[in-house]
Formats: structure tokens, sequence, C-alpha cells
């Protein structure tokens, strides 16, 4: 018994020496100026904001290039699709994959614009990283460490958005997963956390971004969509991230959500993005910054 007491005390001071210091690469003591990533000439997290938007799916070439030219039209400057899709009933549509890539692909060369998709796995990193601009990481897989890992290996601009349960630490870890790799271009965005609440999809939690503004030197963006999961509330909560200090959104629009085969519901019809556009205008400037426009 006395043996085992002594090991005991012996492992507690072993692990009281070695503290966890918390993440260093993405503190804003390692680089208090902050980081713009640029993504084709786009800088995000400098004093323009940037707003990626585009359909939560590919679903075929018409959708995806009628949803294309609309944003586009209406002030979008990097466009967001997912051909690879995780969902919680393996019942739903789950992307087109390959398919879908080869989609988004053609949706870019028709418009220009810059292609934010997300990877599911460390399998479809190589192949993603064809089409897309930004590899996107997505809440459920905010603490896949080996896909962490071989993103921040990939060396693309990577969008990390936080997981419905996680805190702010665990998220900023996530992130030094990546740059621990070598990869400095990371977007962080805030999506909404799982709460008691019901009247919502998630609670978008807004506390997050003067936080994580002042923790750390990444830029960090607003995923309005997610964060609500109803269409009447996007507007509202994309004009009170650009107030709260965001560089960005990342917004879901369909040429027709009612016959979207994925959150169709969140979705803002073309016309209401452009109107939206107009709005975020009016509120980056209150706040002494603008839309990027391309």
């Amino acid at each position: 018994m006395t043996l085992i007491l002594k090991e005991m005390e012996t492992r507690q001071v072993t692990i009281n020496a070695n503290p966890q210091t918390g993440p260093k690469l993405v503190s804003r003591d390692s680089k208090p100026e902050g980081t713009i990533v640029e993504v084709e000439g786009i800088p995000i997290g400098g004093k323009e904001i940037v707003v990626m938007a585009g359909p939560c799916a590919v679903e075929t070439l018409e959708q995806l290039t009628e949803t294309a030219r609309s944003v586009r039209a209406g002030g979008a400057t990097i466009l967001r699709g997912g051909a690879f899709k995780p969902r919680t009933s393996p019942y739903s549509f789950q992307g087109l994959g390959n398919e879908g890539l080869e989609m988004l692909g053609k949706a870019k060369a028709m418009t220009g614009l810059p292609v934010v998709s997300e990877v599911m796995d460390t399998r479809q990193v190589e192949n993603v990283a064809k089409y897309a601009d930004i590899l996107q990481i997505g809440s459920r897989n905010m603490q896949n460490f080996p896909l962490l890992k071989e993103a921040g290996d990939c060396k693309l601009p990577i969008l990390l958005k936080r997981g419905m349960m996680a805190t702010i630490d665990e998220y900023l870890y996530a992130a030094e997963y990546v740059l621990s790799r070598g990869n400095s271009s990371v977007i962080l965005c805030e999506r909404g956390i799982r709460t008691f609440e019901t009247s919502s999809r998630f609670t978008l939690d807004f506390n997050s971004i003067p936080v994580l503004k002042q923790r750390t030197h990444l830029p960090v963006i607003v995923d309005p969509s997610h964060g609500s999961g109803e269409r009447w509330i996007v507007p509202s909560m994309a004009k009170a991230a650009i107030a709260a200090g965001a560089d960005g959104l990342l917004i879901e629009v369909h040429y027709r959500p009612e016959e979207a085969l994925c959150d169709g519901s969140q979705a803002l019809y073309p016309e209401d993005f452009g109107m939206l556009m107009a709005d975020l205008r009016k509120i980056a400037e209150a706040v002494g910054r603008s839309i990027y426009n391309r």
C-alpha cells in the first residue's frame, strides 16, 4: 500500500511539473498584428469583410451555376458548396462526392469565384484540394485530429468550424493542430452551439467573436445559416455578426430552396441575399469597415 501511495505521489509531481500551457501558435501573443489569409487575392481578416455564399450541397450543375451567378451578382466573392455532406441520418442526402467537386470546378470557371468546400476524411483531402481553394472542416470534425493534421500538411487555407459542443479552448486547440503542421492560413468560423434552447436550430454565440479576436490572431467569420436554421432569422444574425466584429460571413443561398436536398429551410432566396448585402454594406460602414468587392 505504501509503495502504491509513493508511486501516485511521484506521478502527481511529474504531472504538476509539466502543466498544460495552452495553445501557442494561434495566440495573439505570438502575432499581435493579426493574420490575413489570402485566397486568390481576396484578403480575409483585414478591414474589408468577405462574404462567402452558395448552396449547402451541390445537387445539380444547373442548381450550382444559377446560384453561383446570383451570389456573385449580389456581392459574394467566394462560392460555398458541399460535395461531401456529413448528415445525422444515414438515409439523408450525403452529397454527390467527386461528381460534385467537378461541378464546383465548372462553376468556378464560369463565375471566377474561388471555392470553399468541406472535407470529411483524410482520404478526401488530396482530391478536394484539386477543386477547392479553401478546405472546410465542419463542426462534427473539429476534433478529428488525423484530419486536422492532414489539412495542415495540405497548405491550402483551412476554414475550421467550431464544434457544436466545443468550448473556446477546445476550438483553439483544434486550430493549433493545423498551425503546428506549418499551415498558418486558418479561418475560424462560429456556427452556433447546442444549448437547452429549442426555438432555433443552434444558439449563435456572438460572445465568441470578440473573445476569439482578443485571444487569437486568426480571422473570425460567422455562419448565420447553421447558427439559426431558419431563413427568416439569417439576415438579423448576419448583420449582428458584422456589428460584433466578424471578418466575414458564410451564408447559404439556393435558387430554389423549397426543392433543396439539404437544409433548404435555412437557405436564402437570391433576391433576399441581394437585399441583405445592401444592408450589410451599411452596417459595415457604421463600424468603420467595408464589404470586400472584387
